[in-house]
């Protein structure tokens, strides 16, 4: 059974689990969260970890009194923020779980399903080893059924986090090769599953004729079987609206082998639903069951939605119309976690792309990311572009092998996602190999060819030679003489889409030096949103270019052209803070939805910015006007310029703001729209009126031990605006069932004055949690509490 796989059991399949099903040492009784699989029991909690492997620690006479108790997701390194290390989790890793089963559990056939392991697993179950998983990215499970044990059972993982020859690692050259980190141990969730002798292993719902009256929904199901059932059994399909069905079909299916048997059927009569798009992401309910005798026997649930998604020569199409592409790419590393967060905060990433940032596309980049971050693109309107891991290198046949059997598995988790709308089948700016490519396209397009294959190219490959997928996506960091964005016209007679720009790459001097840190240069900081700005600008003017996902949302953890190993390309940081960066993106929306206002500076007349912003300071925008005050007085209007970015819909205004601020004085910026005034913002320039802040995201968590939410802290101008290069430590007190996940004290020099940490819920421990933060400048604390 694949862990994609939305399962529900009901009537027969139900009563097997009325008691649980599962306990751990000592645990409470397994709760299910919302939307969980009846059938599904979470193995989260109650793993004993013990560090670095050694021999016997995976069989069951091994003493683990004295390993450390952990809830999934998990990293085997201790991290901060920075100056990650691969030395502190290189090495073999051992995680063992122990659990019983209850008495109904024995007649039903169990599984067990890893989200993701990195980089490497070596499963045991009750002593018995199972096939070793290669690759850190995707799913991966095995059935436990004849090897349990009444008594207690265990589940012991060895976990490989050396570099090996993996996708996307195995270049001779190490770590270094490949421009992101990979901190190892278990990052996402591990379940037990118990499931009738025969089930639905897994259901494909691809729309067809989607903009036609007569759309359907064609339905590709698996019915996987441990026996032969000695009669003929029913599946039926049913598409639902809030609980109402809207369409259905059933087929009677006859079960000759043991393994998978797949099932064909159509929904039809689909004239009146309602199609997902960007501005309206409709999503309806896929229910599947397997019925014998009449009777129920197991039930499949699934989203999906209805869209028509094309890359044309003359662009991207959404449902027949024209959608320019505005995006970014996006990296799923966290501070102190690296990869292993919690549902909740990948989902907030999917939040910050769609309404911050205003994004509605985003690149995954350079490998399959948590499926909770494409249930929030689902539910937001983001479309998404997932390619399989990689950077740069192509390793041997054996390496080869691995690469095609991910891509396959992650179309096969993902391709129920309306929000994902290309498969990149190609490693990420890697030379061609037209053999190798031939095989990633068709591994893709035989699970599912309603979508086109890509993969992003760079540098002397613009060019259609030895290219074979549907759409030709560039990785463009070609500048003008000026150092402007400079991006190269599209490709005739192909689709073409812009997969990364500006970068670190992008100005004046040596390729990749420029380091967007909010504690480094001013002045290259402001140029920062400029670039991204001239390369939408670009994109917008060919119209056979389909839009531009630059590079990049957020900082991430790298050995390539860093700084303290975090690479600083992103308009936010590491802890999803935007920067000048974002500032551009920020103002890209209508008015109507609501005004901005976002300087592309810091009003400050410190050591570095003697003289304020400068002359010709950008002002970011979504309205027609901006009136200019310092001090009450008023020193210019200003208008957007769209002499020199013609193709934006809001483009940057620019004003003169060299001053001479020995009166610390204070801005205040007035936009209008037509003759009203849509928002007012000030700033101040006096540190005496500075203040200490602090904000949760959330101010209720699951008190399952894995549920986490960000405190975002930072010194501020009296009116909220971050200062430059503030300075100080922050030290924090917790009261209540929490931990806190991150650096306590948090020096505020390398951040720029801003910074975060994660509050982190107790297993089964309900009840308020109080962080008390302080600081120099004062004390604050933020209240939330944690609920079963």
């Amino acid at each position: 059974m694949k862990r994609r796989d939305f399962i529900q059991t009901c009537a027969l399949g139900a009563t097997a689990l009325a008691s649980g099903g599962i306990s751990g040492c000592g645990s409470a009784p397994p709760r299910r969260s919302p939307g969980a699989a009846a059938d599904a029991i979470s193995l989260n909690g109650d793993w004993l970890f013990g560090g670095k492997f050694v021999d016997g620690a995976d069989r069951a006479g091994f003493d683990d009194a004295g390993f450390s108790r952990v809830t999934l997701p998990h990293s085997v390194a201790k991290l901060s923020w920075q100056n990650w290390d691969p030395a502190t989790w290189d090495g073999v890793w051992i995680y063992r779980r122990h659990f019983r089963l209850a008495e109904e559990f024995r007649s039903r056939r169990v599984f067990v399903n890893f989200e993701r392991v990195m980089a490497a697993a070596a499963p045991m179950i009750n002593g018995h080893a199972l096939p070793e998983h290669l690759g850190g990215y995707l799913p991966f499970g095995y059935e436990l059924t004849k090897w349990l044990v009444a008594g207690d059972n265990l589940l012991a993982v060895a976990v490989d986090c050396r570099w090996k020859n993996v996708p996307p690692e195995g270049s001779p050259k190490g770590r270094n090769s490949v421009d992101f980190l990979e901190p190892g141990g278990i990052p996402g969730s591990v379940t037990l599953r118990a499931m009738p002798q025969a089930f639905v292993a897994d259901v494909f719902a691809k729309p067809l004729r989607v903009l036609d009256a007569d759309r359907t929904v064609e339905i590709i199901c698996s019915i996987d079987a441990s026996v032969v059932p000695p009669k003929p059994m029913e599946v039926k399909v049913e598409l639902r609206e809030a609980g109402n069905r809207v369409a259905s079909a059933a087929q009677t299916v006859k079960i000759e082998n043991i393994g998978e048997t797949n099932v064909n059927l159509t929904l039809s009569n689909l004239g009146n639903v309602k199609l997902w798009d960007v501005d309206a992401p409709h999503l309806y309910e896929i229910i599947t069951t397997l019925m014998r005798d009449r009777e129920p026997l197991h039930e499949h649930r699934m989203r999906i939605g209805l869209r028509d998604a094309r890359f044309e020569l003359d662009g991207f199409f959404l449902n027949g119309r024209r959608l320019q592409i505005f995006g970014l790419n996006r990296h799923e590393l966290f501070p102190y976690a690296g990869f292993a967060m919690p549902r909740r905060v990948m989902r907030r990433d999917a939040d910050l792309l769609r309404r911050e940032f205003n994004c509605n596309m985003v690149r995954c980049s350079h490998y399959p990311q948590s499926e909770a971050f494409f249930d929030a693109c689902d539910e937001l309107g983001l479309l998404a572009w997932e390619e399989l891991p990689g950077w740069s290198y192509i390793g041997d046949e054996a390496w080869q092998e691995l690469a095609v059997r991910d891509i396959k598995e992650m179309v096969r988790r993902d391709r129920n996602h309306p929000s994902i709308v290309m498969w990149g089948v190609r490693v990420n700016e890697s030379a061609n190999n037209p053999a190798f490519y031939e095989r990633t396209t068709a591994a893709a397009k035989s699970l599912d060819d309603s979508r086109p294959a890509s993969g992003a190219i760079v540098g002397g490959r613009y060019s259609t030679k030895d290219w074979a997928e549907d759409v030709f996506a560039y990785n463009d960091y070609h500048k003008a003489p000026d150092a402007s964005v400079d991006l190269k016209p599209p490709l005739p007679g192909v689709p073409y889409l812009v997969t990364e720009a500006v970068g670190q790459i992008i100005g004046v001097g040596p390729a990749s030096a420029h380091k967007y840190r909010r504690a480094g240069e001013v002045a290259l900081q402001q140029r920062q949103a400029l670039f991204h700005a001239q390369a939408h600008d670009q994109a917008r003017k060919h119209r056979h270019c389909a839009g531009v996902v630059a590079w990049c949302a957020l900082d991430y953890g790298s050995l390539i052209n860093s700084n303290n190993n975090v690479k600083c390309p992103g308009i936010a940081d590491v802890f999803r803070i935007p920067k000048l960066g974002a500032s551009f993106y920020q103002a890209q929306i209508s008015p109507k939805v609501h005004p901005v206002i976002k300087p592309n500076f810091y009003w400050d007349f410190g050591a570095q910015t003697p003289r304020g912003p400068g002359n010709h300071a950008a002002i970011f925008s979504n309205c027609q006007r901006l009136e200019i005050f310092v001090d009450g007085k008023l020193l210019t209007v200003a208008q957007a310029d769209r002499a020199n970015f013609p193709h934006l819909d809001y483009p940057p205004f620019f004003c003169d703001l060299d001053l001479d601020g020995l009166s610390k004085p204070e801005l205040r910026i007035d936009a209008y729209v037509g003759e009203s005034l849509a928002l007012s913002r000030s700033f101040s320039s006096d540190p005496a009126s500075d203040q200490f802040l602090l904000q949760s995201d959330d101010v209720q968590l699951m008190a399952d031990g894995a549920d986490a939410t960000r405190l975002e802290f930072k010194v501020a101008d009296k009116f909220g605006e971050p200062r430059l290069y503030a300075q100080g430590e922050v030290s924090f007190t917790l009261e209540g069932p929490a931990v806190i996940v991150g650096d306590n004290p948090f020096s505020l020099t390398d951040s720029g004055g801003v910074g975060a940490i994660w509050i982190k819920s107790l297993p089964g421990k309900p009840g308020k949690i109080t962080v008390t933060a302080s600081h120099p400048l004062g004390t604050k604390k933020v209240e939330m509490e944690a609920k079963s």
